[in-house]
């Protein structure tokens, strides 16, 4: 892997190091602050665990770290609590819903992680670009729903402010579904755009040998 390469993985490391300190330092309920990093902690530690022996594209990185860096801002105000008036001015009008609509944006963005999933299963030869595509689909739409079964017990078994926090339902009976819809529309987004990477990464390839190193890496590695 060309030394350059690294220089993503390795800057976003450090915002997300930073951005996680930050995080702890007084959040809004420390009980809800726990619940929230666990899934932050075991997917960074996945990472760098995994990289030795595996690095995903550029863009791939970026967009994985665009979750955890918004869980990390999630788990220090909570969900329903996060300044984000001047986007909720823009989303309200569109989503229909008079609320804080952080948490729904959240969930579209962990769709995201279908690119990655996507880009591994095609670099390993695992399986072809159809089954890569719908595999990597219903891997987040799994996720999407195991997750809501998580914050539905951590709520009965922790009770309280604090489960209500962690659930974030915000008086919404059908949140749990809206946030599963709000990952799979993420994942298909993140699809589409590795779709339109490869190709990219591709003809770059053919065409400027001299840029295929830059540009594969940040794009999607063929």
């Amino acid at each position: 892997m060309d030394s350059r390469s690294h220089i993503i993985p390795l800057f976003l490391a450090i915002v997300i190091t930073v951005i996680a300190v930050w995080s702890g330092l007084n959040p809004t309920d420390r009980a809800v602050w726990y619940a929230e990093v666990i899934p932050i902690f075991i997917v960074f530690a996945l990472l760098i665990i995994t990289y030795p022996k595996f690095q995903f594209s550029g863009l791939a990185y970026f967009l994985m770290s665009l979750w955890l860096i918004m869980h990390l801002i999630g788990a220090k105000y909570t969900f329903a609590n996060v300044p984000f008036e001047w986007a909720n001015q823009f989303l309200t009008p569109i989503l229909g819903e008079d609320r804080n609509h952080f948490d729904r944006v959240a969930h579209y963005i962990i769709g995201f992680y279908s690119f990655p999933m996507a880009e591994w299963l095609l670099r390993k030869r695992k399986c072809g670009m159809g089954v890569a595509f719908f595999f990597s689909l219903f891997f987040i739409m799994s996720v999407a729903a195991a997750y809501e079964i998580i914050e539905w017990q951590y709520a009965v078994i922790e009770g309280g402010n604090a489960g209500v926090e962690f659930l974030g339902s915000q008086g919404d009976i059908w949140d749990a579904q809206k946030d599963m819809l709000a990952d799979t529309l993420g994942a298909l987004t993140a699809l589409m755009i590795y779709l339109i990477a490869r190709p990219i990464c591709a003809f770059t390839i053919d065409i400027f040998n001299l840029q295929a190193v830059v540009s594969c890496q940040f794009f999607a590695k063929c």
